[in-house]
């Protein structure tokens, strides 16, 4: 199976792995050839980098679905069968959504709004980024208008920190604290410091003096409001744990030489088998070529370098760090051999490996985007 096939047979395909290993730029590319061969494809981005943007051709990244242009596919000299639209993700936005959906009233998703804990939960909570990017996959996968979502993950060196985002929403939401805290008041908002053990009502007292009784009753009134979504939000997380194992989503692992890089990529592919979740592929960046060692005898290459420098130069000199950028740059390609062999052994031979060369120029237009999508496609 080539990864062509990868995105002809699936509607998700999520690229995953750890930051700076070129996963933004992969999942650019995987989205760029599917709509070049007929697809309706939504590329949709977790990381806001400027690059990305660049690379279709767009002035910057939006919450709106923005489509490239057929002149902007004219211009790199392509042609698009199909469309390619991006969207960078709003994690606030999609958390409101959520609220507004399960909230019994109006009046009581703008509480949840106006609760300070609220804003920054929706905000800034480790963990909340890698969910709503899972609930915005899950939103946008009922959408018929695309018939491929390429998904870019969020940048983490823990694949629980994506691949369990359903599971410990709920967890947190129907938590042991969270039920202890809700008996900790009666329903006037006072401290039923009656109901609870004399340690715990101890504890509540001194928090109250040094927090405020109005801060803690602010975290009484946001868990008692989210505690009445629970039922919603639970079966909401549900589904999107079980869309992230339906047979039309896919997972590419991305990552690169890097003997870091190469070692989480080990540990994504056992987090990825341990859920039961589909890797298709693994995508192994900026690897470097093998160069070939120079034909001719040292004689006859000085005599090459001879008639192409200028008169008066050290050749010999010259000849000399030739030699050696090249001993270091044949090195540093045995090396990287060596840790793709060594991903490929301790992931047991996972599916499809792509590698993708090193290029002397970053990734800025969709001309470059194309280039990388050859080596993926193959």
């Amino acid at each position: 199976m080539s990864l062509a096939e990868v995105l002809a047979q699936h509607r998700v395909v999520v690229c995953v792995g750890s930051g700076g290993v070129g996963k933004t730029t992969t999942s650019a590319a995987l989205a760029l050839h599917a709509a070049i061969h007929g697809r309706r494809v939504l590329c949709l981005t977790i990381d806001p980098a400027k690059r990305l943007a660049n690379s279709m051709g767009l002035t910057e990244m939006t919450t709106e679905e923005q489509v490239v242009s057929p002149e902007l596919f004219a211009r790199a000299g392509l042609t698009a069968q199909g469309s390619l639209s991006a969207m960078m993700l709003d994690t606030k936005r999609t958390f409101d959504e959520l609220v507004r959906k399960y909230a019994s009233s109006p009046e009581r998703a703008k509480r949840i709004f106006d609760n300070k804990l609220y804003q920054y939960i929706s905000t800034s909570l480790a963990g909340t980024q890698e969910y709503m990017a899972m609930e915005k996959l899950h939103a946008v996968r009922q959408n018929r208008a695309y018939d491929l979502i390429v998904l870019d993950t969020p940048p983490t060196t823990n694949a629980l920190d994506f691949l369990q985002a359903p599971e410990k929403l709920i967890d947190a939401i129907d938590s042991p604290a969270m039920r202890w805290f809700m008996q900790a008041f009666t329903g006037v908002g006072r401290f039923g410091f009656s109901l609870i053990g004399r340690g715990a009502s101890v504890v509540l007292k001194g928090l109250a003096k040094f927090t405020g009784g109005e801060f803690l009753q602010n975290i009484a009134q946001f868990i008692g409001d989210i505690n009445e979504l629970f039922g919603g939000f639970t079966e909401r997380a549900r589904e999107v744990s079980s869309a992230l194992r339906s047979p039309d989503v896919a997972f590419v692992l991305v990552t690169s030489p890097d003997p870091l890089a190469v070692q989480e990529a080990i540990f994504f592919a056992e987090k990825l088998g341990e859920g039961g979740l589909q890797q298709r592929a693994t995508v192994i960046n900026r690897v470097t070529p093998l160069l070939p060692e120079p034909p001719g005898r040292p004689s006859e290459v000085t005599g090459a370098l001879t008639d192409k420098l200028p008169a008066g130069m050290n050749v010999a000199a010259f000849q000399e760090k030739l030699e050696q950028a090249l001993d270091e740059e044949r090195m540093r390609a045995v090396t990287d051999r060596g840790e793709v062999e060594r991903l490929k052994a301790l992931t047991g031979n996972r599916g499809l490996y792509v590698e993708v060369p090193a290029f002397e120029q970053d990734v800025h237009d969709l001309g470059a985007l194309a280039r990388v999508a050859s080596y993926l496609i193959g």
